[in-house]
């Protein structure tokens, strides 16, 4: 019956039968497709036959986030980079990257190989140190250590190589057009006439104290601003020693004995300061213990045969990285010269210089170390006996009050607190993570299990009450209050005369006739440059006007927080050909070398598209283990972009 099955199997029938299921389970749909969900490659990015799947895109984000944490001095976890959205920004740059490196392939640009083993035999680690030599198990080794291997290595110089040599080809075939250069150079070199003057607070009337019907709407209007966070309060039951309770003692016979079995770690080992010399061969070896025995220097011996010296200074036997060195070293005299050993590389030769000796420890050298170690031991061993405890009191039905009393735990009430841990003064709270999430996950009155806050600290939360988000009481705000609303309420004013004056000098007024009827000074400037010397003593509003407007428009601007100007600008005069020229050809290279960049990229996109280069945000989330929630959560701060 078997073989039956077994030749059925065989026949273009069954074939045919499997494909006819295959799609049916494809129309019906439902959880029969689940089986075929595991199969094939689950990619992250894919870009033709370069791809990034789960596993290597998590080893790449994690290496994101480490240097992420080093830039911004502080430990991120990877929920904190998917919140800020730098996964998503990493996933585009690399789709873009890997899409534009199968669109070269395609295309036919590849470096020659003989690139890239010169730059492998370019990096000195490769190499080995006694014979000069590439050495290919040295090269594997090195690469073994930073997680690489010599195919990613070469693909990845691969990858460099065409990079560069398209960047080059762009660089080469781009010129900046001297029109682009003239235009920014006579633009810069431009010279305005004009005249303006500064409409004050005074001229546009300050506004009183607000009524309570103002400020009620002006809250309203400002409601997001203005309304509170949640706040929540809860208890925490804590399991430690109360703060300022003396530790109980530590017998004697427990510190000699702990004493006893950490005694060799805690004495100072024997150093040595010593050189070594290694030879690829005993012959050498010899020749080199000679010139060292007849009194010439490591240093000159090393030069006269190659090589390079190793030198340790007051290094314990467990820094020497051949054991089989480290003993003879440690067996040698002061001044004396080994024999050739031969160990894991070469022979090699030691000379020693001189001994630092060790020190044994003693139990009253380090009693109060000891001593802190087992109070601390034993801190830990009274809270996890007083969690079990509790644990087993409310598994028995005793409320939780009675609970902590019985254990000898303690219950201490948290000021109230938001859920990105903040007092209600707006500083941060300090307290472990873990109550923070804990609270906000619990409703009014209810208790957490035990949580373990790591480092041997437990606790237990309950949630005492919740205070909604809401706008503050009036009362509360009042005086803050009603400064904005005043100052908003001058900003007003100020803007709307000035924009009153402005209208009158667009209506064919005379600026000078408009500003003697405001009681405002007119101010009138000729030839004035857009540069940094205008700026300082006109100001950023004169100088927008002047050279924001056409000739004879009218401008108006801030001049200062309590002021407004109103400006026409009566003449446009190009700059002098012979001064615009120079600056036109200098600013070029800057011009070619923006354009080259834009269109650099342009160009890697447009390959990526090609190449039908794609990524899988979802799959990606699902890859770093983190929840959708943090996923689609508004970004905070922004950590540092990443290392691409």
């Amino acid at each position: 019956m078997i073989s039956v099955f077994r030749d059925f199997a065989k026949s273009k029938w069954a074939i045919a039968l499997f494909a006819l299921l295959i799609i049916s389970f494809a129309v019906v749909g439902g959880s029969q497709t689940d089986v075929f969900r595991g199969l094939g490659a689950q990619h992250v990015i894919s870009a033709g036959e370069r791809s990034v799947d789960a596993a290597q895109f998590r080893a790449d984000f994690e290496r994101i986030r480490t240097n992420a944490s080093e830039q911004e001095g502080r430990p991120l976890t990877l929920e904190d980079l998917v919140t800020a959205n730098v996964h998503v920004r990493y996933l585009e740059g690399q789709t873009q990257r890997l899409g534009f490196l199968e669109w070269a392939r395609r295309v036919g640009i590849r470096p020659d190989e003989s690139l890239i083993i010169k730059r492998i035999r370019e990096i000195p680690a490769f190499f080995n140190q006694v014979t000069g030599q590439f050495d290919q198990a040295q090269y594997e080794q090195t690469l073994a250590q930073q997680n690489f291997t010599p195919v990613q290595l070469e693909e990845e110089f691969r990858d460099t190589a065409v990079t560069e040599h398209f960047g080059s080809a762009i660089q080469a075939g781009i010129r900046s057009p001297r029109i682009f250069g003239a235009l920014i150079a006579g633009r810069a070199l431009e010279l305005r006439d004009g005249r303006w003057f500064n409409v004050t607070q005074a001229m546009a009337g300050t506004a009183g104290a607000p009524t309570d019907a103002q400020l009620t709407a002006f809250m309203s209007e400002n409601a997001a601003q203005l309304r509170r966070p949640e706040f929540r309060i809860a208890s925490v039951v804590l399991f430690n020693d109360a703060a300022g309770a003396a530790a109980p003692a530590i017998p004697e016979a427990r510190i000699v004995e702990r004493f006893n079995f950490r005694k060799d770690g805690l004495s100072t080992p024997e150093r040595r300061t010593f050189t070594t010399l290694t030879a690829p061969d005993r012959a050498a070896a010899d020749r080199i213990a000679a010139a060292l025995r007849a009194g010439q220097s490591p240093t000159a011996v090393a030069e006269a045969n190659r090589i390079q010296p190793a030198e340790y200074a007051a290094q314990p036997q467990s820094a020497v990285p051949d054991p089989v060195v480290g003993t003879a070293v440690f067996g040698l005299t002061t001044g004396q010269v080994s024999a050739p050993i031969q160990g894991r590389v070469g022979f090699t030769v030691a000379k020693l210089v001189s001994i630092a000796p060790g020190a044994p420890a003693t139990l009253e050298g380090v009693r109060e170390a000891i001593v802190t170690e087992l109070q601390e031991e034993d801190a830990k061993a009274r809270i996890f006996s007083r969690v079990e405890a509790y644990e087993k009191a409310r598994t028995d039905g005793k409320p939780l009050a009675d609970a902590v009393r019985e254990v000898g735990a303690r219950i201490v009430q948290l000021p109230p607190f938001t859920q990105d841990a903040r007092l209600p003064d707006g500083q941060p709270m300090n307290a472990p993570p873990q109550i923070i999430q804990n609270a906000y996950t619990l409703t009014k009155g209810a208790e957490s299990d035990v949580i373990d806050a790591g480092q041997g600290q437990y606790f237990v939360l309950r949630l005492d009450d919740i205070q909604p988000a809401a706008l503050p009481a009036l009362a509360d705000v009042r005086e803050p209050l009603a400064q904005q609303w005043i100052m908003r309420e001058n900003a007003r004013r100020l803007t709307s005369k000035a924009e009153e004056l402005a209208a009158r000098v667009r209506g064919g007024e005379d600026i000078a006739a408009v500003a003697t009827s405001a009681g405002a000074t007119l101010t009138t400037r000729a030839g004035v440059q857009q540069n940094a010397a205008s700026q300082a003593s006109l100001g950023d509003g004169v100088l927008g006007g002047l050279f924001g407007q056409g000739r004879g428009q009218v401008f108006t601007g801030p001049a200062s927080e309590t002021a407004f100007v109103v400006g026409r600008v009566d003449a446009v005069r190009a700059p002098t050909a012979a001064l615009a020229a120079p600056i036109a050809d200098q600013i070029r290279p800057r011009l070619a070398q923006e354009l080259i960049n834009g269109a650099g990229e342009a160009l890697v996109a447009a390959a990526a598209r090609a190449a039908k280069a794609e990524n899988d945000p979802a799959r990606a989330i699902e890859a770093l283990g983190v929840t959708p929630a943090a996923a689609g959560a508004t970004p905070p701060a922004t950590p540092a972009a990443p290392a691409q």
